[in-house]
């Protein structure tokens, strides 16, 4: 219940009374300061009037007063700073190191604030405030989804800079890790990233012109050469990679461990790794290309891709298929596009200090029609409708880093329920 005494004290939502401290002087709450979630006082710069006195400092909040003494901070010159200890239940006189009282108010709040949050808390169905989203404004709505858009951006932005310092700031091979990361397309996400660092780009750009040598690196990195079914095609391709491996000191990945089972032919690892080999082979600077196309149809293109000859009538080696085309679908483009291709758009765009690139990401996402996963159709039976991708990558964010992590308290939608009064 301290986050919820953090949230009253932020909001300054207490209850309609004169607020006092615990020997009879009127408090004035002029500024609650800016909360702290690193060691030390809870909020920090606060502005409050004690019996007529602009004190400014820092404010601790505890459950009960006692919790001064028990976190020690009777001892801890930290927290000489403070200025008023809050505390919701009131069983102690704090004081700082040299003995000196400090100024100690107790946190009268609405009552149904408190049960409100415990029923968020205990609410079974998902998400815990269902009842309140339909009566909540499209304003509202688009306000905090547009929010979380920007949220979700920051977030991605963030996992490409951590993975761009794994491959020493090269763009190229941290994009190319995302989006074989992506071409995983969830089941094999985490093996296609470890494959995809096993890759030595460098060695398969000085063979980019040949498709088949760059299918034997990739085949042969992700240790999918060592049981094959024997064919004149996966013949060439064993005494190939033998000479290629040599030649670059080629290790093959020992980790990857690729998933079939339920999965349709098409998502086979092997037609994704064909469809990859094929992409940089047609694809000098993929990133570069993708960083300057201006439109989504253009980029659309370049990612459909396809496979070399021995793929059309193969699914894995060695047994032969009806003769099928191996492109990418539209929406497989689409979820590599809205997973890949925009976040670069962000992050690259923030890196330089580039606002066009940064908008065409936020364009090319509202372009696009909504993801259609578990999360958007839980969210659109809630009475939350997706109008593109920018509103269903808001809504994986509210559930992922919201809802699941029960940090009701720190959304908007959380906000309303909470101070909605249903005793009135």
């Amino acid at each position: 219940m301290e986050q919820l005494l953090h949230y009253v004290w932020k909001h300054k939502l207490f209850a309609l009374k004169p607020q006092q401290t615990t020997d009879g002087k009127a408090v004035e709450i002029i500024d609650p300061g800016l909360q702290n979630i690193h060691a030390g006082p809870d909020f920090f710069n606060a502005k409050i009037k004690i019996d007529g006195v602009l004190w400014v400092g820092n404010v601790e909040i505890h459950q009960q007063a006692s919790d001064w003494f028990k976190h020690n901070h009777h001892q801890d010159p930290a927290y000489d700073s403070v200025i008023l200890h809050v505390a919701s239940q009131i069983d102690a006189a704090p004081a700082r190191t040299n003995g000196e009282p400090i100024p100690q108010m107790e946190l009268r709040y609405p009552s149904y604030l408190a049960s409100n949050y415990e029923r968020l808390l205990r609410e079974d169905r998902y998400p815990a405030c269902h009842e309140l989203i339909p009566q909540l404004s499209p304003f509202f709505l688009h306000s905090w989804l547009s929010s979380l858009q920007i949220e979700r951006f920051e977030a991605k932005a963030g996992q490409i800079l951590q993975r761009l310092e794994a491959c020493n700031r090269d763009w190229e091979n941290a994009f190319f890790i995302t989006l074989a990361r992506n071409f995983g397309f969830g089941v094999n996400a985490d093996t296609f990233e470890l494959w995809a660092k096993s890759v030595p780009l460098g060695a398969v750009n000085k063979h980019r012109d040949n498709l088949f040598q760059i299918e034997t690196i990739f085949f042969g990195q992700a240790g999918l050469l060592e049981e094959l079914p024997v064919d004149a095609y996966t013949e060439s391709m064993m005494k190939e990679y033998k000479y290629l491996r040599h030649k670059f000191e080629l290790t093959p990945s020992s980790e990857c461990h690729w998933r079939f089972l339920r999965m349709r032919p098409g998502n086979f690892p092997h037609i994704r790794i064909a469809q990859l080999a094929c992409l940089y082979h047609r694809s000098q600077g993929l990133l570069s290309q993708l960083m300057e196309m201006a439109t989504l149809k253009q980029a659309r293109d370049l990612l459909r891709g396809g496979t070399s000859e021995y793929w059309l009538t193969h699914y894995t080696f060695g047994e032969i298929s009806p003769s099928h085309p191996k492109t990418l679908s539209n929406s497989s483009i689409d979820l590599l596009i809205i997973n890949t291709v925009i976040p670069f758009l962000y992050a690259y765009g923030k890196h330089k200090a580039n606002e066009i690139l940064c908008m065409r990401a936020g364009q090319f996402l509202e372009e696009l029609k909504p993801e259609n996963n578990n999360i958007i159709r839980m969210w659109q039976e809630c009475g939350v409708k997706a109008s593109h991708a920018g509103d269903s990558q808001a809504l994986i964010q509210l559930k992922k880093n919201y809802c699941d992590l029960k940090k009701c308290l720190y959304c908007r939608i959380g906000y309303e329920y909470l101070k909605k009064n249903r005793n009135v």
